[in-house]
């Protein structure tokens, strides 16, 4: 393919995609020039030279075209929270969205087609090996962090914690930190991770082998799927009940840091014969009907969804938890893909047959991380273990600012 050819296409690939919505604010193509098609492959080269004159009459152009034959550029790939940027000599070409479901570590490879010559690949922030097993490479197995085995009689706290078979980085910060309580280790509280299968057989080796020497993953006999999580939240309500008969159960995601003292000083507030909602509640939320987190009607009909507390962090009293275990074993409790919604939903329920108490705290942070947090959520491992240096050397629940 010449320079000319490549040109070609790419016009008539930005032309087709310039009129799609943004991806982290910036366009899907940048507009370079229009491609008419009743031009002949020749009037195009003359355009192009004419351009390249200075001659615009017809056709302005922000920036002139960066590729041509046998001349360098650099392209670079940057990853956003809604998809890929593509930028030529540090200009954005263009961007593409993440597909329903996609996890940004699942990413293993970058194609190019094209008659072009790499000369040199350079990669910044992100490993150039899956992560899951460089890090496996890095930090040796250790009996130190394995969970002490299961008290004989009920635990006063059950935390389940979310978590995907390739986060094994976020998962032995986890296990390196918040998971060092000593009301953790005395297995008062127990903890667990709930993780589902990972379409690629490689990751599910690695994920049977951590779960065997460390002994706190529970898998879930389903492939991953956003909007399967919420049966991972079902799981964590029926171990918590079944397994541990834990006086309360709290969920909570492996980039949530959970102080233990202060989440089960929340729970002990409440008498033993009371049935309690904590965490930071949503109240009079409505389904977003346009755009990346779109509800169809045809998936939440209603105008409101119910009381919710954010999904990396909240606490039930047992006998709700054994409520929804008792739903979905007869067949009737009521699904939706948004976790945290589904758990307002079930509370809402079975508030009609018992008074509920809701909690609300901020403390119980959504974003991020706030002064005597309760927990703090988007937490990377560095920051999982700045957050436990700070607790064991200072006593004091202190954010951390880097990722």
């Amino acid at each position: 393919m010449t320079a000319f050819r490549l040109a070609k296409n790419i016009f008539n690939f930005m032309v087709l995609c310039d009129s799609f919505k943004p991806v982290d604010r910036l366009v899907k193509c940048e507009k370079w020039i229009r491609d008419d098609e009743d031009r002949t492959e020749e009037s195009k080269a003359t355009w192009w030279l004419n351009r390249l004159i200075g001659r615009t009459k017809k056709v302005t152009v922000d920036w002139p075209f960066p590729f041509s034959e046998d001349k360098l550029f650099v392209l670079t790939l940057n990853a956003g929270l809604e998809g890929y940027h593509v930028t030529v000599d540090g200009r954005h070409v263009a961007s593409f969205p993440y597909r329903t479901g996609f996890t940004l570590e699942d990413a293993t490879g970058l194609a190019l087609g094209g008659d072009i010559d790499v000369h040199s690949v350079f990669a910044a922030s992100l490993p150039s090996t899956h992560p899951s097993f460089a890090t496996q490479r890095q930090l040796e197995f250790s009996t130190r962090w394995r969970a002490p085995p299961l008290p004989d009689s009920g635990v006063e706290l059950f935390i389940g914690v979310l978590s995907a078979g390739n986060h094994f980085a976020e998962r032995m910060a986890t296990r390196r930190s918040w998971m060092q309580h000593t009301l953790i280790k005395s297995s008062k509280v127990v903890a667990r991770f709930f993780v589902a299968l990972n379409p690629r057989k490689e990751i599910n080796r690695e994920l049977k082998k951590e779960a065997e020497f460390f002994g706190d993953i529970v898998i879930v006999p389903y492939l991953d799927n956003y909007d399967l999580v919420v049966l991972k939240t079902v799981a964590i309500c029926e171990y918590g009940v079944h397994t541990v008969s834990a006086k309360y159960v709290m969920k909570g995601d492996d980039d949530t840091f959970v102080r233990v003292d202060s989440v089960i000083d929340q729970a002990r507030k409440f008498s033993d014969e009371s049935s309690f909602y904590i965490g930071n509640i949503n109240y009079y939320h409505k389904p977003l009907r346009h755009g990346k987190w779109a509800v169809a009607y045809e998936e939440w009909p209603e105008e409101d969804y119910p009381p919710y507390a954010n999904g990396p962090g909240y606490i039930l009293s047992s006998d709700i938890a054994r409520y929804i275990v008792s739903e979905f074993e007869a067949h009737k409790l009521r699904l939706f893909k948004m976790e945290d919604v589904s758990m307002g939903m079930w509370v809402e329920q079975f508030n009609k047959t018992k008074r509920v108490e809701y909690s609300h705290s901020l403390k119980f942070c959504q974003f991020g991380c706030i002064e005597d947090y309760y927990t703090a959520h988007y937490q990377s491992p560095r920051q999982m273990m700045c957050l436990w240096d700070k607790l064991q050397r200072e006593g004091k629940p202190q954010c951390c600012n880097m990722r």
